[in-house]
């Protein structure tokens, strides 16, 4: 962004914002009756989602729409901070980096291995003026600080207090705690030894990951602004929980909250499948093991995901339409998740690249 809190097409007045939206809901309608006609089930899929609708209370439906709003928008808040300190020199309002967030939200509910992150990203990049990716994505490990802490406090909690955890999605670390102390030691000489590699290396690339992390010298600053806001979306994130299962007759406590909690943010961590959909179920059943039915489990699981999924969606679209206007919004996202696919396969190749060096190394070596 060139310092402006213009939006991309904030210049078409609101009867025509309106008007192409309706024509987008009418070209929606039309390509679900197209999909359901060529065998599709789409009409089903709706069908599933409104009768889980109608199984939870309209207290916990509001009740954790206003939550999961507050989580993202704590969340973006922490992300403004972050960048506003990476670019002090650019004028950066909150708007756009709320929008872009919460695409980030939206597309990681359904599409695999968090890839709406560095369609976030990549928003980023294209909205501040100077920006390059490694600055941004250096942020992004900065804003990940606080959420790790948190999170890896509740995976040791569950891992502790839950019989089996560790085995549902993490098998051969539950069956061979040898070797994985070994993997995990091994994984981090390796990463000091490409640290240092990087430091030598790579002086333009350091400055840019430096300014990334800027906040991290100006540690009241990040306190106020980063730490803060991520403990208050964390705690939004717990009030979900607590919200939907109440709406399911399963026992609040602190430790079916957080057990839950923990059990949702690793499924989302190790699962490949879009949303961590069917992962999530299986790990929530086995942190109410005991509490509830894994019949209501399961089912608290899948309407939680399904409502907050479907309503990141919605404010997702509505933000985008907001800030950016419905044409430049959609545009901006399209540009983005391209690049997104190919940024992702070019690290895709360089991995590959990586390994075809060491197996010739090896063959070298023997």
């Amino acid at each position: 962004m060139d310092g402006t809190d213009a939006p991309i097409d904030g210049a078409k007045p609101v009867p025509v914002r309106v008007a192409r939206i309706a024509v987008w809901l009418a070209g929606i309608a039309l390509l679900l009756f197209v999909l359901e006609q060529l065998g599709v089930p789409v009409v089903d899929w709706i069908n599933h989602f409104f009768d889980e609708l109608r199984a939870v209370p309209a207290y916990a439906i509001a009740g954790g729409i206003v939550l999961d709003t507050l989580q993202t928008v704590l969340a973006a808040l922490a992300w403004l901070t972050i960048l506003r300190a990476a670019f002090p020199d650019t004028r950066l309002p909150f708007r756009p980096v709320l929008a872009s967030y919460a695409v980030a939200v939206a597309l990681n509910g359904f599409l695999p291995a968090n890839i709406g992150s560095l369609v976030m990203m990549l928003m980023f990049v294209t909205l501040i003026a100077g920006a390059t990716f490694a600055t941004v994505f250096s942020g992004f490990i900065v804003q990940k600080i606080p959420f790790s802490v948190l999170n890896v406090a509740a995976y040791i909690y569950l891992f502790a207090t839950v019989s089996g955890s560790l085995s549902i999605k993490l098998g051969f670390l539950a069956n061979h705690p040898v070797a994985s102390v070994i993997i995990v030691l091994g994984g981090v000489a390796l990463l000091v030894l490409l640290a240092r590699i990087f430091w030598r290396r790579a002086a333009k690339l350091r400055e840019q990951v430096k300014n990334g992390g800027a906040i991290l010298f100006q540690p009241r600053r990040f306190f106020v602004g980063v730490a803060l806001p991520e403990l208050g979306s964390y705690l939004a994130r717990l009030a979900i929980v607590a919200v939907f299962m109440g709406a399911y007759s399963i026992p609040v406590t602190f430790h079916s909250v957080v057990a839950v909690t923990a059990s949702n943010s690793i499924s989302n961590s190790v699962s490949l499948t879009p949303g961590g959909a069917g992962v999530n179920q299986a790990f929530n059943v086995a942190a109410l093991s005991g509490i509830t039915s894994s019949a209501n489990a399961a089912a608290y699981s899948l309407a939680q995901q399904l409502i907050i999924s479907a309503w990141d969606v919605v404010f997702a679209v509505v933000l985008v339409s907001w800030v950016f206007g419905w044409s430049g919004g959609k545009e901006l996202v399209r540009r983005s998740y391209a690049a997104a696919e190919v940024k992702e396969h070019e690290l895709q190749e360089q991995r590959a690249q990586r390994r075809a060096v060491r197996r010739h190394r090896w063959r070298i070596g023997r």
